[in-house]
């Protein structure tokens, strides 16, 4: 319809976005001689679709010219949206997130020409999304918003959007968990996601992503799994660094803060967080601690050192240090 015609489809990305993938969703787009890309799917199709892009548009390969960030000189192909999760953000976010099996890491690509052309948010394809996924993908944006929120290139802008999303998250996440046909509900966590996604692309992440990012390239955790458990301990982490704004997020997450202190008020932030978390737990849609997520407790070492390695640790606004972080990991154990 419309004078645009299907080449081909891809439908094997697995739960991480693999370069594997990657480099077979290129390869077939050239080859059937496609003007552009649709990704249709959650935070890693979207992500597969985006790092594809690169050597689509522009040839060469993936990880000895595309590494890293801002290595493009030209624009991207067209690439179109649909997100059937609400969480990841990355219809509208400046990065890729792409797993390397063999080395069991996982590695960002970000570039101002990796957004997408077009991004079409319809809760109706988020309406069959199973509980489980509808809260790790949720708890991934709140995690977005919260991290962009405090980090060190945070903005008024930035934490405007932030702001928005937090609120909408935490007044309607748990209507999606409970009720999947709850369009409303549906229709706000995308938004939220959104919100979320362009307010990282913005300020970036902190060290919540740093641990959540090792956990799942060691362990494989589901990135909105990791997130979720590690998000209050990673507030934790930073707590004497961000308390002034916990204690002004804690009213956006609909706690009662008139006449506390700055401390008791980010206090009631964290706990908000804790409370999310155990409600959705307490549903059967998460793990409530990484022992529960399947991790190995040989494997929190070097969980907290690939951590202190992940490239989110400059926008923390607390250096990561390995040895700091395991205190964390161990509490989330």
């Amino acid at each position: 319809q419309g004078g645009y015609t299907i080449t081909g489809t891809y439908l094997d990305v697995p739960q991480d976005a693999s370069i594997d993938a990657v480099k077979e969703i290129s390869r077939l787009a050239v080859e059937s001689g496609a003007e552009g890309l649709i990704a249709v799917g959650g935070g890693s199709v979207i992500d597969a679709a985006k790092a594809a892009n690169f050597t689509f548009s522009h040839g060469g390969d993936l990880i000895e010219d595309y590494s890293g960030a801002g290595t493009l000189t030209a624009p991207l192909k067209p690439l179109v949206v649909i997100p059937t999760t609400a969480g990841t953000g990355s219809e509208c976010t400046l990065v890729a997130v792409i797993y390397d099996v063999e080395n069991k890491v996982k590695l960002a690509f970000s570039d101002g020409y990796l957004l997408p052309r077009l991004a079409v948010l319809d809760p109706v394809m988020t309406q069959s999304l199973p509980p489980k996924l509808t809260a790790s993908t949720g708890m991934d944006a709140l995690t977005h918003a919260v991290e962009s929120y405090v980090g060190v290139d945070s903005s008024p802008h930035s934490e405007a959007l932030a702001v928005a999303a937090i609120e909408l998250i935490f007044n309607n996440l748990v209507k999606a968990i409970e009720d999947g046909d709850d369009l409303e509900a549906r229709g706000a966590m995308l938004i939220a996601s959104n919100l979320a996604g362009t307010s990282f692309s913005h300020s970036m992440v902190g060290c919540v992503h740093s641990m959540a990012h090792a956990t799942g390239g060691i362990e494989r955790v589901p990135h909105g799994v990791a997130n979720g458990i590690l998000l209050a301990h990673g507030m934790e982490y930073n707590f004497e660094e961000c308390k002034e704004k916990y204690a002004r997020l804690a009213y956006f997450m609909g706690q009662d803060v008139s006449g506390l202190s700055v401390d008791d008020a980010a206090r009631k932030a964290i706990q908000a967080v804790r409370d999310l978390h155990k409600k959705m737990h307490a549903l059967g849609a998460m793990p409530l601690n990484l022992r529960e997520a399947g991790v190995k407790k040989e494997s929190l070492e070097k969980i907290a050192q690939a951590a202190q390695e992940d490239g989110t640790t400059v926008y923390n606004v607390r250096e990561v240090i390995a040895e700091d972080i395991l205190v964390h990991l161990k509490n989330a154990y």
